[in-house]
């Protein structure tokens, strides 16, 4: 069974995330399927595509787009799965879906994707404790590395192209190579910001890969 375009893939876990652990209860905070902040986003790699070589390989964990476990209501009401279904518990996955993925060495940006990790804004005078636009590179890939924009070098990016993540309780911006618009020389006093109070949902992606939990930050 080999996909030749695309990645076959299996969701790590329940299709959704819609509960999370505190003290050790779950908690539900979530019974809509039309909620696509709850969708699960780690899957476990079933084939690789026949049309090219690529350096995740059949057992690897990545991180995907929202929409490909995502499932909806029709226009008459019935519940469907998402265009990505393939068969059973099996999903195809295209490439430009695929963000980040983890083999036996770690973790790994994939394609043209790149990893932020926002940093504390210094002023004193500003409500926002986040520096905006600005962060230290986590998780960099061949484009800007040709470029000598490297792991944890200071960077500036354009608006709006960042998605959150949560990767191992690191807070993450995932965005394109070329939103990535500038190389800041370290001031030596930038301090990572991973707030916990912000009433936003994203993924977490717990540290043995086991589970997949809801979380607010």
């Amino acid at each position: 069974m080999k996909s030749i375009y695309d990645f076959i893939i299996q969701p790590l876990g329940d299709k959704y995330s819609n509960t999370v652990k505190i003290a050790g209860a779950d908690v539900v905070v979530n019974t809509k399927i039309e909620n696509w902040k709850f969708v699960n986003r780690l899957a476990v790699v079933i084939q690789t595509p026949l049309a090219f070589n690529s350096k995740i390989k059949i057992g690897d964990i990545i991180v995907i787009h929202q929409n490909v476990f995502r499932t909806f209501y029709d226009m008459k009401g019935q519940k469907k799965k998402s265009r990505s279904y393939f068969k059973d518990d099996l999903y195809f996955c295209a490439v430009d879906q695929v963000y980040l993925y983890k083999n036996k060495t770690g973790w790994h940006s994939f394609g043209d994707r790149c990893f932020i990790k926002p940093i504390k804004d210094n002023d004193s005078l500003t409500l926002d404790k986040e520096q905006k636009l600005i962060g230290i590179l986590k998780y960099s890939n061949s484009s800007l590395e040709a470029l000598k924009i490297n792991q944890g070098d200071l960077v500036g990016y354009t608006p709006n192209g960042e998605w959150e993540f949560l990767v191992e309780n690191e807070r993450l911006y995932c965005m394109k190579s070329n939103d990535i618009v500038i190389k800041y020389e370290h001031e030596g006093n930038e301090v990572e910001y991973n707030p916990k109070k912000k009433l936003r949902f994203v993924v977490l992606l717990k540290g043995d890969l086991n589970n997949v939990y809801a979380n607010f930050i």
